[in-house]
Formats: structure tokens, sequence, C-alpha cells
């Protein structure tokens, strides 16, 4: 399976702010739409992506104000990406070695949509069934 084939079953949304945001404004955005990290784009570029961990560790723990720091000064900038191709097991890979939960897509240098942890979990599951139920079907026939 690949992460277009994952965009594809999931939906291709892709939510943002822009750095120059507080990171209350981000947390806004994030607690609408239910999501544990939003991305942050600048004139069409990937410029980081913050998430709740950073907020906890960057914030919350260090007594900052959320309404008086902005998204550029805590998001994480060094971006680990993939591609529309990157198959299952590559996510899981780049997740599992760099302690992420998150996967922005990149194609021709925009980003597509994003894969989360439980996005790559539950394709593992589907495969899963779908292998089970091939091997029922070839063992009762």
């Amino acid at each position: 399976m690949t992460a277009e084939q994952i965009l594809n079953t999931k939906g291709k949304n892709v939510y943002s702010v822009l750095s120059t945001n507080t990171v209350y404004e981000a947390l806004k955005v994030m607690g609408e739409k239910n999501i544990g990290a939003i991305l942050v784009i600048d004139d069409n570029n990937l410029k980081g992506i913050l998430s709740e961990r950073d907020y906890a560790r960057k914030i919350v723990l260090k007594d900052k104000s959320s309404k008086e720091t902005f998204v550029h000064e805590i998001m994480e900038k060094n971006v680990i990406t993939i591609t529309l191709s990157d198959n299952l097991d590559s996510c899981m890979e780049l997740m599992s070695t760099n302690r992420i939960r998150h996967l922005p897509v990149i194609d021709n240098e925009i980003v597509v949509g994003i894969i989360s942890i439980s996005d790559v979990v539950k394709a593992i599951i589907e495969s899963q069934k779908d292998t089970i139920n091939h091997l029922n079907s070839y063992i009762s026939q």
C-alpha cells in the first residue's frame, strides 16, 4: 500500500497555519479540526509542523503564553516528508526511527496530504484483514 492509496481512502485535507500566527490561533484550528498536528505553510511552501507535543514541551512546561508566542518560535522546522509513491513500510520506518506521528505527503513540491500514525495502523489492519479473508477463502475451497 502506498501513501497515495492511504490518502485516497482517508481524504486529502490539508490544514495549515502561517508561521506568523500565534500558537493559540494554531491550537484553535487544531481543536476545531480535531487534529494533533498542523502544517506551517507560508507562500505555498512547507516551513514546519506544529504538534500538541511541541505545545506541551515548548509552551506549557516553559511557562510561556500561547497568545504571545508565534508558531515559528516553536514549530519543528526540519519536517520529514514522503511522496505519493512511498509505501506503508517506509512510512512506518520513518515514524518509528524519527519518533514522529505525522508525515506530510509532497507531490511536485506541494503538500497534497498528511498521514498520521493512526492512518498507518488502520491501513495495516485493513491489509491484514484482506490477507486473512483471502487465506480463509483459499483454505475453504
